[in-house]
């Protein structure tokens, strides 16, 4: 017998036994927190706050340590990290990859509780649907749910911050507004439209290009991985949109034809769930011209399939999207979304393996020729 331990001798009590597995459960649940909101209890229907956003996050990476990983690329200007999460098979080589971002514009709760929508939908699937593990293995996922934290955490304050759109850095000179249009700041035709000047405006593209370091920082990012990048996908609200570049009126993309043939089959495949209609355009063409947007930039840069997505509704609930819609939305933006992937996948992977696959039967033919002759 152990010292003190006599009473272990003792046939433990109700009372004692109930206490027992309540400390137990107690300690699980402290843990549990401790390292963020638990996946399996993380409510996809629900809007949340930046600080559950982050807890998921952190336990997304922890849950699924052979495909996800974290990565930091940048500080707002309150100087929160702007994080990102890389979605992937594991591989010996550089692999191509698409971007995602949500939340650049604060007010539009949507778009993050897409991205987070659509992080659960490829890792719950990847195991036992052979389309999206082949996306996986062969392509890395970059996502960053919500871009502008520091407008998100304001527009969380109460219902007179709840429409808050740009990013929270102070007006320059005499100005006492706050906040950039982050998706007025790239350098990307930067100031020619669908800008303003006035720092008080929504819509104010900031004294200079990338005076945002959430701009610069996307920027930087895209720039290291120019070459792997193959596409680019924002996430914005509300219009039910599918937008290529460019946003200014005299300029199209190099590949604007075939830009429109992948944004109307994503457009049918978004009717497809619900039976919603996406208009599919440049956006002087369906919504206004706009200049210095991350869309544009990313194709001026050299990324092939970069698209807006706009998602619902008309303008019924604008911005205040009811939570009850936030599933069906991402339902039929992640089938859009999935649209566009398999294009530009399947034109890079399964084209290049039909070309490898003609090659060898092309040698083995001649072999075999040859060795007849032989013969």
């Amino acid at each position: 017998m152990l010292p003190g331990s006599a009473s272990l001798d003792k046939k433990p009590t109700m009372k004692g036994s109930i206490m027992w597995v309540l400390l137990v459960l107690a300690l699980v649940v402290q843990d549990r927190l401790a390292g963020g909101l638990e996946h399996k209890s993380y409510d996809y229907t629900k809007y949340h706050t930046m600080d559950e956003i982050s807890a998921w996050m952190n336990q997304i990476e922890r849950e699924n340590p052979d495909v996800v990983s974290s990565m930091i690329y940048g500080q707002t200007y309150e100087n929160r990290n702007i994080s990102l999460l890389k979605i992937g098979l594991n591989s010996t080589t550089t692999k191509k990859a698409v971007w995602m971002d949500c939340g650049i514009h604060a007010r539009e709760w949507i778009a993050p509780a897409f991205c987070q929508y659509f992080v659960k939908e490829i890792l719950g699937s990847y195991e036992k649907d052979s389309k999206v593990n082949a996306l996986l293995k062969n392509l890395d996922f970059y996502i960053t749910p919500v871009l502008n934290m520091d407008g998100y955490i304001y527009s969380w304050i109460d219902d007179t911050t709840r429409l808050w759109r740009k990013s929270r850095s102070p007006g320059t000179g005499n100005c006492t507004c706050f906040g950039t249009d982050l998706n007025r700041n790239f350098y990307a035709n930067w100031g020619m439209v669908g800008i303003s000047r006035d720092c008080c405006s929504e819509i104010y593209n900031g004294p200079s290009p990338l005076s945002e370091s959430e701009a610069k920082a996307v920027t930087d990012f895209l720039g290291m991985h120019q070459n792997q990048l193959l596409c680019y996908l924002t996430i914005h609200s509300y219009g039910q949109l599918i937008l290529v570049p460019y946003g200014h009126p005299n300029i199209s993309a190099p590949n604007y034809d075939e830009l429109m043939e992948v944004g109307l089959a994503a457009a049918k495949a978004i009717k497809s769930v619900h039976g919603k209609s996406y208009k599919v355009g440049s956006s002087p063409d369906v919504l206004y011209a706009n200049s210095g947007s991350s869309r544009d930039f990313a194709r001026l840069i050299g990324i092939p399939y970069s698209f807006t997505f706009e998602l619902r509704d008309e303008g019924q609930h604008g911005f205040l999207l009811p939570e009850d819609q936030i599933q069906p939305t991402c339902e039929e933006a992640y089938q859009g979304a999935m649209s566009i992937i398999n294009y530009v996948h399947d034109k890079n992977f399964k084209s290049a393996a039909i070309t490898v696959t003609a090659t060898l039967w092309t040698t083995l033919t001649a072999l075999w020729i040859s060795s007849t002759n032989v013969i």
